[in-house]
């Protein structure tokens, strides 16, 4: 049974919507009509102004520089006279007969392999400490943030004295329990690990991204769990690991990203000083870049370099982003 409405909509007895026995036909309501956002254009005008220094830093120092490598890395270039010569695909021909380019790539790899999973496991651990603590929590995420701030030159002069194999603190420090410690700056097994810890030492800012996501897990999520005779271990892999596994995602995103592009940390430790020989172990894919274009002056197979080192990260990233999603928790889809 239906009844009509003063607008002639027939409605049902509930009054709404209903079908038109006569027209045989569903009938619908009037669409109503969405309030339309008022465009001002002079607050328009305010926002492309702030962003304008933003814009055109990007145009001039990243786009431009970009496009600009791109240009030169197919040809031959001089600094002294400022001169190029079109060189087509050569200097992309030479990154692979050059050994060094393969050799400081597999370093490179080798050590975003360490490297990455190291960092997620110890800032997390910093985040969860952090996230217990009570009275005074300002104080220690301050503390814990300090070396984030530390000047790279610093750090590295730090654990030069650190790791270094005969008077270093650490292998002072393993021979009190009996162990003999490596020599970290020598011997090549031991090079890509002494870079990972000096990396370790500035994961504060992955630290302040999981700190953040923790703190956003609902409490009654762990008091349900707790109830139902979850340990803290089975709470930690059901609950905290699935919510902030959206944390965890860009972070590693990210590292790897960073891991590829390493430089300061080689640099420092193994190749500022040039009269003393560099384990190969060192040789990474941006220092290598960078004496290539800094020392040999040759800007083209750096500007090559630089865009090898631009595609590999580019399908690396899209693979993670591919497979990866498929492991992170959105409570938009629940």
């Amino acid at each position: 049974m239906t009844t009509t409405s003063r607008a002639g909509t027939p409605l049902s007895t509930s009054g709404t919507p209903g079908v038109d026995a006569r027209a045989g036909r569903v009938a619908r309501a009037p669409r109503q009509r969405r309030p339309k956002i008022k465009y001002n254009r002079r607050e328009a005008m305010a926002g492309y102004l702030f962003i304008t220094p933003w814009l055109i830093g990007f145009l001039v120092f990243t786009l431009g520089s970009m496009i600009y490598s791109l240009v030169i890395s197919f040809s031959n270039y001089n600094l002294a006279t400022n001169t190029s010569t079109p060189a087509g695909f050569s200097n992309y021909a030479g990154l692979l007969q050059d050994p060094k380019v393969m050799l400081s790539l597999g370093n490179t790899l080798f050590y975003a392999v360490m490297a990455v999973p190291l960092e997620i496991v110890v800032a997390l651990g910093l985040a969860m400490l952090l996230a217990r603590i009570g009275r005074g929590a300002g104080v220690f995420r301050t503390l814990y943030y300090l070396p984030k701030m530390t000047p790279s030159v610093a750090t590295a002069s730090v654990f030069l004295l650190l790791l270094n194999g005969n008077t270093g603190a650490i292998n002072r420090g393993l021979a009190l329990i009996g162990i003999d410690g490596p020599q970290w700056l020598n011997d090549p097994s031991w090079v890509k690990p002494s870079i990972v810890l000096m990396t370790l030492w500035g994961v504060s800012g992955t630290m302040v991204i999981f700190l953040a996501a923790l703190k956003n897990v609902p409490r009654d999520l762990y008091e349900v769990a707790s109830i139902d005779g979850a340990g803290k271990v089975r709470q930690f892999f059901a609950i905290t690991v699935p919510m902030i596994s959206g944390a965890i995602f860009f972070n590693v995103i990210v590292l790897t990203i960073a891991a590829f592009q390493v430089f300061d940390q080689a640099y420092l430790l193994f190749w500022r000083d040039q009269t003393n020989a560099s384990p190969e172990a060192s040789l990474f894919y941006a220092v290598y870049l960078f004496q290539q274009a800094f020392r040999q002056f040759n800007f083209g197979f750096a500007s090559a370099m630089a865009w090898l080192l631009f595609v590999i990260i580019l399908v690396i990233t899209a693979v993670q982003v591919r497979f990866g999603n498929r492991f992170v928790y959105y409570e938009s889809d629940h």
